[in-house]
């Protein structure tokens, strides 16, 4: 029987610490106080030190000498260059998954999208988009390309929290279906080619809602 290792203090810390940026729970521009963090998460101070130079190297924290940490804030226009570069990665895995989809994991990318689709008729936006990174991290998988998947994390942990304003644009959560629906079709007709342009189309459709927003807040 395999014998599962528990983690390290510190390595709970980053993961606790990373969560709570991502889910929102830690705001951009909010302080983090180690004394607070380790109250909060139940894990020694040393240990939030270590796991708040981690996310400082991931882009996700900022700090300066007698000023401390704090969650760093993207704007939008690197949150554009995130997506610009995620585009080529994700695109590069699309075209891989294609060549290696077998016939379960075809069936399982189907799956998700019929959730989304679901989520969209109850009108669960948000859910929607949960689903939405769950389809794009299951290519990944598929694809098997370790260097672009850890590059692509990354980035999308960064790019986040802007994630979930694009959904929310009027008409794109039914545009963003549509553009799933070809790069899956091309991943089952195992075409990496149009798997990598249809996956290149959808985030720079993800680009063009999120200047969208910019403009609607200028």
């Amino acid at each position: 029987m395999a014998v599962t290792e528990r983690p390290t203090e510190t390595q709970s810390a980053y993961h606790l610490v990373r969560r709570a940026i991502l889910a929102g729970e830690l705001l951009p521009g909010q302080r983090l106080v180690e004394k607070e963090l380790s109250e909060r998460f139940k894990v020694g101070r040393a240990a939030i030190r270590t796991a708040l130079a981690r996310l400082e190297q991931e882009g996700l924290v900022e700090s300066e000498p007698f000023r401390g940490a704090w969650v760093r804030t993207i704007g939008e226009a690197e949150a554009v260059e995130i997506l610009e570069a995620r585009a080529a990665l994700e695109a590069l895995a699309a075209s891989h998954a294609a060549c290696k989809a077998t016939a379960e994991q075809i069936e399982a990318l189907w799956a998700i999208h019929r959730q989304m689709e679901e989520r969209h008729r109850q009108g669960d936006l948000l859910g929607m988009s949960e689903l939405n990174s769950l389809l794009h991290r299951t290519i990944v998988e598929i694809s098997g390309h370790q260097t672009a998947a850890r590059l692509i994390e990354s980035l999308r942990a960064q790019g986040v929290r802007h994630q979930f304003h694009t959904i929310l644009v009027p008409g794109r959560p039914q545009q963003s279906l549509q553009e799933h629906r070809r790069i899956i079709e091309a991943v089952a007709a195992h075409q990496p080619k149009e798997a990598a342009e249809a996956m290149k189309l959808h985030l720079e459709g993800v680009i063009a809602a999120l200047r969208r927003i910019g403009r609607s807040t200028l």
